[in-house]
């Protein structure tokens, strides 16, 4: 349901009837849609951390998780917005967690910076994801219509206006153009951060 629709017109009501009963019989395992959708992004999670195994050094170990991560909610991209919308607290979150609090201890950072190095990658990781995965669930129609219209508003804008943009028109490239290059440089940028910060 979720592949079809998104987070919003999801309902626990529709689910039940889907499955053939009704919502009282779901909302004895969840008490409301938000727990359900953070079950199932945690789902998802589960499946990235099924068979990893860290190698590799801290940093190596980050990137190797994040491109799990990746992979996992891009066969399942309407799930990557609901994970970083919702979050979760079940199972495969705490695999997450563990594995990137143990890499960032191995790094050799502080205790104390620990859980805000923690916090800054696991939100950098989940925007991008989201980011990622929105444009891979547009229609090609879709896509052709936003690329034309940016074409237009880059390659039409006005000088006096606009020029820098005017000036760098020709160089600029839309949001959806070489996501997968764009989120391993951020990530490994992210990680040069941190590295210089260790003692």
């Amino acid at each position: 349901m979720l592949r079809t629709s998104d987070a919003e017109s999801f309902s626990v009501r529709k689910l039940a009837a889907a499955l053939g009963t009704d919502s009282s019989s779901l909302y004895r395992h969840f008490r409301n849609k938000t727990e359900l959708l953070r079950a199932v992004a945690d789902r998802i999670l589960m499946a990235a951390m099924d068979g990893y195994h860290p190698e590799g050094d801290w940093k190596q170990r980050i990137t190797a998780l994040a491109l799990r991560l990746r992979e996992a909610f891009g066969r399942q991209p309407q799930l990557a917005a609901i994970w970083g919308r919702y979050a979760s607290s079940g199972t495969g979150s705490r695999l997450v967690m563990e594995e990137v609090l143990q890499a960032l201890r191995a790094s050799g950072l502080p205790d104390e910076e620990i859980p805000a190095r923690y916090h800054r990658i696991v939100i950098l990781l989940a925007a991008l994801i989201a980011s990622e995965t929105g444009v891979s669930t547009i229609t090609p129609e879709e896509y052709e219509q936003g690329m034309e219209l940016f074409r237009v508003a880059v390659l039409g804008a006005d000088p006096e206006r606009f020029p820098a943009l005017s000036h760098f028109a020709r160089d600029i490239r839309p949001l959806g153009a070489d996501r997968r290059a764009a989120f391993e440089d951020i990530l490994v940028a992210q990680l040069a951060h941190i590295e210089a910060g260790i003692p």
